[in-house]
């Protein structure tokens, strides 16, 4: 590497990281939650939802970018978590520019998390949004004899796993989309899973996956406001921003 390049590059590592020093000395880490279009989902009515949960969390900053034309320029070295919170429709809005500004975000130390249909996000993208997140929706063309979720119901959501990020969160209950569209075989750490009601197979909710020196939160539950209601839901959000974070988890009662 030229050293002139070689410099840029520390420069920037620098200067991303005074970025997250002083967010950090201010006492609170700063999460930007990007949303702004779901044609399938109530982004309106679930954005202020997610936002409270986050900032349920005293150490938690939570800011919102509902304009994803917005999201290739903007400036993410001062934040500690980035949510994805959208499914765009054209591949044009954010675009790939806006991926690649996550991306790097994630591979310097970025936390990532995406909520319920942010798996299908920069489905255009596919591949390299897949080697970042660890899975993601199978797409428009799914394959022979699969389907995108069961029908909207009830079923039992299972904890798999001693993860901090998951300790003291019982097995509990929900109404919601079980997820059962997700492709991928990188490593990733299965936090929670759900049995379909109709396939009787087992697919993955919540898991965690790394990128670069990113840390990425994946979570399927959440279609709508009543899916988001039960309290684990909201607690499995919370702490997998804190986890995405680097912050410590902190598991002060049991949740069911």
């Amino acid at each position: 590497m030229p050293m002139r390049t070689w410099m840029l590059a520390v420069l920037a590592g620098l200067v991303w990281l005074g970025n997250l020093n002083a967010a950090e000395e201010s006492g609170k880490r700063s999460v930007l939650i990007v949303t702004g279009e779901d044609y399938w989902h109530d982004w309106k009515a679930t954005t202020p939802v997610v936002r409270e949960f986050l900032s349920a969390d005293s150490r938690l900053k939570v800011e919102v970018l509902s304009d994803l034309t917005q999201f290739k320029n903007k400036d993410l070295d001062s934040y500690s978590v980035v949510v994805i919170h959208f499914r765009n429709a054209s591949p044009e809005v954010p675009g790939h520019e806006a991926l690649e500004n996550v991306r790097r975000f994630v591979r310097k130390g970025g936390g990532l998390v995406l909520v319920h249909f942010a798996c299908g996000a920069f489905h255009e993208y596919h591949d390299e949004y897949l080697e970042m997140t660890g899975r993601v929706w199978f797409g428009e063309k799914s394959p022979p004899g699969s389907r995108q979720h069961d029908p909207r119901g009830p079923f039992r959501v299972n904890i798999e796993t001693k993860h901090p990020l998951a300790a003291g969160v019982s097995d509990f209950d929900t109404d919601d989309e079980l997820y059962t569209c997700l492709e991928g075989d990188a490593p990733v750490d299965l936090l929670a899973s759900a049995v379909s009601g109709v396939d009787g197979k087992t697919y993955p909710l919540a898991f965690t996956h790394e990128f670069g020196k990113g840390r990425v939160f994946v979570c399927t539950l959440g279609h709508d406001v009543r899916a988001l209601k039960p309290p684990a839901v909201g607690e499995l959000y919370r702490r997998g921003v804190a986890w995405a974070a680097g912050m410590p988890i902190a598991a002060e009662k049991a949740i069911h």
